[in-house]
């Protein structure tokens, strides 16, 4: 485990694997309620399918990563953590090559930066479970989230795998119910990416519907890979592991890597 600076925030980070200098690097984006710790044996996964080194971290409030201190997020976050947060955590530990990974906030965290143009640019996307729209199937699902952290046993799962368990939780599920973001929406930033992306999405995903997949696929101009998965929920590296991995192991196939 170490920690960096970026953002104006203390982070929690750690490589997977090893890599030649100036190699491509896969940076993995977690969930809402995500952390380095909860990724669990996924990038060590990525990296033996890949033969790639992964770099993880745990975003702000979440892991042993800064807590904030104050909650909500303003309804932009995610935007601010694409423009600010990333940018400087790539450059703080060299990172110039990059390989966004993400899953479902950090999906959506990756999209917004790849079609920002933001530097170092992107080398390809892939998404997991992603959001580009708030859908009412997401409220309901953060509605019920609420009621098992506060009234069930979700909180004490979460304890372990973060140091400041109501930060990361309250940080993430306030803010996706904030009225500000009922109209929240990054579909300009789909249509602004210019690497190979693909995005993958399970049939029985709670948080979002194949309209989310629909919008990417209009949005990005049809040069997106789009992947639904059966017998899947939320979580596709957990419910259909080797289907994420060749499904990144294509968008590798497609990457020009710049000398």
């Amino acid at each position: 485990m170490a920690f960096v600076t970026a953002g104006g925030h203390r982070l929690e980070y750690e490589w997977v694997g090893l890599g030649a200098v100036g190699a491509p690097v896969i940076v993995m984006l977690h969930q809402g309620l995500g952390s380095v710790a909860l990724w669990r044996d996924f990038p060590k996964a990525v990296h033996e399918a890949t033969g790639m080194r992964a770099l993880v971290y745990s975003r702000w409030g979440y892991g042993k990563s800064e807590p904030i201190g104050e909650f909500p997020h303003g309804a932009d976050y995610m935007r601010h953590e694409a423009i600010a947060e990333l940018p400087d955590l790539l450059r703080a530990l060299g990172v110039d090559k990059p390989v966004l990974f993400g899953h479902s906030d950090g999906g959506s965290i990756a999209l917004v930066y790849a079609g920002r143009g933001i530097a170092p640019a992107p080398l390809g996307v892939i998404c997991m479970a992603p959001h580009v729209m708030l859908e009412k199937e997401s409220i309901v699902s953060l509605a019920k989230a609420r009621v098992a952290y506060e009234e069930g046993d979700l909180k004490a799962k979460l304890a372990k795998f973060h140091d400041h368990v109501d930060s990361a939780f309250y940080g993430w599920n306030v803010t996706w119910l904030l009225p500000a973001l009922r109209a929240w929406s990054i579909e300009a930033e789909v249509a602004g990416i210019r690497c190979p992306l693909t995005v993958i999405q399970g049939e029985g995903d709670e948080y979002g519907t194949p309209a989310q997949l629909d919008s990417i696929r209009k949005n990005s101009g049809g040069r997106a890979e789009i992947v639904l998965l059966q017998n899947c929920g939320h979580s596709p590296h957990i419910d259909q592991r080797g289907a994420v991995l060749g499904a990144l192991k294509r968008l590798l196939a497609q990457i020009k890597v710049p000398a």
